[in-house]
């Protein structure tokens, strides 16, 4: 199984943006049609740049949202497709748009937060969500439309917000089986300030690591568990020097597409309603795909020996009720008073 990259934000923003972008652009260069670049022949090429490779769930997607483009635009649009970082770091295509540079790369509110939209940052809080219905109520809320609105003055544009990347859940060196078992645990978590506290709120000590580092940690017991999708932890093979895993979904990771504002508003309003409407389209089948590999993962991880534990309600209670001390650090994120509430009510709470 190919390795997933964690969708988070945890880099500082690049200072440079012109750097940035011209090595994004000698990327695309470089990588040109081999991988799936550019035929030249459309009247419009939006570049999609993203860590994981094409035959994760996320870069079927990709590949779908390419075929529905081509389809609805009758070729005059097109997507060239550049998996595992071909076009550079997240950062870098960030970077891009801000220079309105046709790039476009997933990411998520942790990210948005580092990128000046702070009340975005609660998307990534734990336990925000008790299923995926709440986070599809919540993107097309008055309340998230606000935030989109509040990423286009920062200069980019999302074209989707329905992909769903995965459930979170922590595998562990020694069994979880309870929220008063991680007390004390290291748990390696992206290197950003939302996701830290999330895990510390709960009685761990966060960690912060970069995914690559993880497996050796964890074999030298330097932590004690990591957590991520399950095509994460399973791709990576953590599951070899980690033994238990807790399916406790502590954040429902759903990621967005983002592009350049800039851009997008250069295109005619027919190309921005096919872009809009073929990326719809295909998060809904990235999420067809991703559900269906996600059971394949887990009984792959049982068949190799790993211990899973699916929490009882009464259990989740226990970890959503030591959540909410996390939801009163908002002074600590920048959030506006009241979000969580604001949030809350937004999905009909």
């Amino acid at each position: 199984m190919a390795s997933l990259t964690a969708c988070g934000g945890g880099s500082d923003t690049t200072a440079d943006t012109t750097a940035a972008a011209a090595e994004a652009g000698d990327a695309a260069a470089e990588a040109g049609d081999s991988n799936g670049g550019a035929s030249g022949t459309a009247e419009v090429t939006l570049q999609v740049g993203f860590e994981n490779s094409i035959s994760e769930p996320f870069g079927q997607g990709v590949e779908k949202w390419a075929e529905l483009l081509k389809e609805k635009s009758g070729g005059t649009m097109e997507i060239a497709v550049y998996p595992d970082s071909q076009l550079g770091a997240k950062n870098s295509l960030i970077d891009s748009m801000l220079l309105g540079e046709p790039v476009c790369t997933l990411a998520d509110g942790a990210f948005y937060a580092d990128y000046g939209v702070n009340d975005m940052g609660i998307l990534f809080g734990p336990f925000l969500f008790e299923d995926w219905d709440d986070c599809w109520t919540l993107i097309e809320s008055d309340w998230y439309k606000g935030q989109e609105a509040l990423l286009e003055e920062k200069g980019l544009k999302l074209l989707g917000s329905n992909w769903i990347y995965g459930d979170r859940h922590t595998l562990t060196v020694n069994p979880v089986n309870t929220v008063e078992d991680l007390a004390g645990m290291k748990i390696r978590v992206p290197g950003n300030q939302i996701q830290s506290y999330g895990f510390d709120v709960l009685g761990a000590t966060s960690t912060g690591m970069d995914l690559g580092d993880v497996y050796s940690a964890l074999q030298s017991k330097t932590i004690d568990g990591a957590e991520n999708p399950l095509a994460t932890l399973y791709g990576r093979k953590l599951h070899e020097v980690a033994k238990y895993l807790i399916l406790d979904g502590h954040v429902k990771n759903f990621t967005t597409l983002v592009c350049s504002a800039d851009w997008f508003n250069s295109l005619t309003e027919e190309q921005q309603g096919w872009l809009l409407e073929s990326c719809k389209e295909a998060g809904e089948y990235n999420n067809e795909v991703q559900q269906a590999q996600e059971q394949e993962y887990l009984q792959m991880m049982i068949d190799e020996g790993v211990t899973v534990v699916e929490p009882s309600e009464e259990v989740l209670a226990g970890f959503r009720e030591k959540a909410q001390a996390f939801y009163e650090m908002g002074d600590t994120f920048g959030w506006s008073d009241g979000l969580y509430e604001e949030v809350q009510a937004a999905m009909g709470k």
